[in-house]
């Protein structure tokens, strides 16, 4: 299934900050039917991988992908991402488990995909700096013997159009999409049989959260056996507050050039409302990876890009359209599949702590098989990434042994009556 088609063929390579994006990542004319079909694919080499006793490759065997998803429009699109068969042997109950992991957030310039950084966990040519921390997540995850795919997210590697950073929808169903494709990956062990896990820190555990609610209309296919959402931005309008003239303030530019790209009433906000300097600074980030970002829109405020001088979160306060637009992204008006352990630290700064704090509160009152874990730690530092970086790191081994055990079959046990002395 390596096989391009024609127009990619021929077209002139993709180059995003002095990177060339391999044809791979161009998308054919015309898409399959059927969501999560397997569009191409290829052997993809692990930039940390290690040789095993018995000669199979260390954590696993990659394979890049390409897969059909559906967007926030209702249209089809192509979606990429990676498939590993892990070397280790599943030691849990039934058939070799899947975990669909969404990576948290790594830009959105095509060269930051996550697939892309499972090749190159580090990417540094001066023009831009990419790095593939979730490799120790899904090494983790592998080694317990379940299988893992990674979706690059709508946009992300797929050369066709910008990301679309922290779409509910397009998020929601690339990773779901993602696991239905890696049952048609040539190798593959895993089966419509096998229980699925979804797992995501940040960004991803917005796509995971997103994913859970989606579920059953969406992907009722997808055996889903729990979810881990870390850190999720289930309400942009607070993270939106979090991320405005911190650290990762280009993260505001990343999603506001998403959603006006995917909704008409946005665009028309940010085109009568962004300066010849904000609409520069826009443009700029587009091809940016976190490094980037960090380096040159750290501790930005928007409202150095809007015509006004307010802020972009005053702006679209004022607006009903891009009011209801973003509304619309909130994630917690459904009850969730299966059991979901949600995870976020008191002291986060940038996914705000008390909006995460809320989706639990949501999904409980629906009637949610909600684990609440509060992460409490000391404060790092305020606005500088480390609030919110730290329980990423704390969590995710109890994170991956939480979701092994739903993987195993194992129950779960709701703690959503703790909640009124949760933190």
């Amino acid at each position: 299934m390596s096989a391009l088609p024609a127009s990619a063929a021929e077209a002139p390579p993709v180059v995003s900050r002095g990177v060339t994006i391999p044809d791979f990542y161009t998308p054919p004319a015309a898409l399959p039917a059927d969501n999560g079909a397997l569009i191409r694919s290829e052997a993809l080499p692990l930039g940390l991988n290690i040789p095993g006793l018995d000669g199979r490759p260390m954590p696993g065997t990659a394979t890049r992908l390409m897969y059909r998803s559906t967007d926030s429009a209702g249209m089809p699109v192509a979606v990429t991402g990676a498939y590993i068969e892990p070397s280790a042997a599943w030691k849990g109950s039934g058939p070799r488990p899947l975990v669909a992991l969404a990576s948290g957030t790594m830009g959105q310039g095509d060269q930051c995909a996550p697939s892309f950084a499972l090749q190159h966990p580090l990417t540094l040519n001066g023009d831009t700096v990419s790095v593939g921390y979730e490799a120790l997540a899904v090494y983790r995850i592998l080694a317990t013997g379940a299988a893992v795919v990674v979706t690059d997210y709508v946009g992300l590697g797929a050369t066709d159009r910008l990301h679309t950073y922290v779409n509910r929808l397009d998020q929601g169903h690339a990773l779901l999409d993602a696991a239905r494709a890696a049952r048609s990956v040539p190798g593959a062990s895993v089966t419509e049989a096998s229980r699925t896990g979804l797992y995501g820190y940040s960004q991803g555990g917005g796509a995971s959260a997103a994913a859970a609610e989606l579920q059953p209309t969406y992907a009722p296919d997808v055996r889903l056996a729990g979810t881990y959402a870390g850190a999720p931005p289930a309400d942009l309008t607070s993270v939106m507050k979090g991320i405005d003239g911190s650290a990762l303030a280009g993260a505001l530019a990343w999603s506001i050039n998403g959603f006006a790209q995917a909704d008409p009433d946005l665009r028309a906000v940010v085109e009568a409302n962004i300066s010849a300097t904000g609409k520069a600074a826009l443009a700029d980030a587009s091809t940016m990876c976190v490094g980037d970002a960090l380096f040159g829109y750290g501790f930005t405020r928007s409202s150095k890009w809007t015509t006004s001088g307010k802020s972009i979160g005053e702006i679209i306060a004022a607006d009903p359209r891009a009011k209801a637009a973003l509304d619309s992204q909130r994630i917690g008006t459904l009850k969730p599949s299966g059991p979901v352990r949600l995870a976020t630290g008191v002291h986060d700064d940038i996914v705000p702590h008390s909006q995460a704090r809320q989706l639990a509160v949501d999904w409980c009152r629906k009637g949610g098989d909600i684990t609440y874990d509060a992460v409490v730690l000391p404060n790092l530092g305020d606005k500088i990434l480390t609030n919110h970086l730290v329980p990423l790191l704390t969590d995710q081994g109890d994170a991956i042994g939480w979701l092994t055990d739903r993987l195993s079959g194992k129950p779960s046990t709701s703690n959503c009556w703790s909640m009124p002395i949760q933190p």
